[in-house]
């Protein structure tokens, strides 16, 4: 009688291990991991708060400047005397729009300070999927927030300035146009920020360069003589900005469409640089 022995099969098919699940790499999983990462820094938390804290405290305060000026009697500059409580209440913009730049900045350069740059583009091998993910997710971040305390900057300033002429409700002709665009203006700040740091890959070289160009270069150019200074500065990104969430507009000024399209044309700029850089650069 023989006896049959069965032989294990070491063949490569037979030892192999179960194959994992392959994962495609899609905008959407970009996106979520973007927002992911933008909230487990605590940077993040912080330098909004900070944006948003600018942004009412310093409304809120040139509000009631502005009232104990008016009711105790006082001599108020020229820019105060014509004030009205959607200038009041966006006095906090030009500090905010360094916390909401300045975080911006950090998303994307922050990366290749630390060297994790390396493993989130060897994650999305294509690159610019990372930088339109890590534009759009914290520029609606910086957007939301601005527009929320650009509102609340306003309900509250409204309230103190009441019955004086800078008295204004929401109900009056441009001023929710006026809030929504301070918190577009803003979110765009945001994006810019982020393009600015990808482009560098310097917290530091992109911080200065986005003060630069929103606060630096403006009164440079307030030296230069009148006749050049009304052909460049409203086309500067922070004159450009500002026009699309003014109440009021004179000739030295653009509208807001027209403002607008300038800005946005600064913010594609800033993300064309960063894209060329980060497909031709080695990280």
């Amino acid at each position: 009688m023989s006896t049959l022995t069965a032989t294990p099969d070491t063949s490569e098919t037979a030892l192999a291990a179960p194959s994992r699940p392959v994962y495609r790499v899609t905008g959407r999983r970009v996106l979520s991991s973007e927002w992911a990462k933008l909230w487990s820094l605590r940077s993040t938390w912080i330098t909004l708060g900070l944006g948003l804290l600018f942004l009412v405290a310093f409304g809120v305060i040139a509000a009631s400047h502005y009232k104990s000026n008016l009711d105790s009697g006082r001599h108020m500059d020229g820019d105060f005397a014509s004030a009205t409580a959607v200038s009041l209440s966006l006095f906090g913009t030009n500090f905010a729009q360094l916390a909401l730049g300045v975080l911006g900045v950090l998303v994307t350069a922050g990366e290749y300070s630390t060297g994790m740059i390396r493993s989130t583009l060897a994650a999305v091998p294509r690159r610019l999927p990372v930088l339109w993910s890590k534009a759009a997710v914290y520029g609606l971040v910086a957007l939301v927030i601005a527009t929320v305390g650009a509102f609340v900057a306003f309900l509250v300033g409204s309230r103190i300035v009441s019955g004086t002429p800078a008295a204004m409700g929401l109900g009056h002709a441009g001023v929710v146009r006026s809030l929504l665009g301070a918190g577009l203006y803003l979110g765009l700040v945001g994006v810019i920020g982020a393009a600015l740091g990808a482009l560098l890959r310097s917290v530091a070289g992109g911080i200065s360069v986005l003060v630069a160009a929103l606060m630096l270069v403006p009164g440079l150019i307030s030296l230069l003589p009148s006749s050049w200074q009304g052909d460049i500065s409203p086309y500067l990104p922070s004159h450009a900005g500002e026009s699309v969430f003014a109440l009021t507009h004179d000739s030295t000024t653009l509208s807001p469409g027209a403002g607008l399209l300038v800005f946005l044309a600064w913010t594609v700029l800033a993300l064309a640089g960063a894209a060329y850089r980060l497909l031709r650069s080695d990280v």
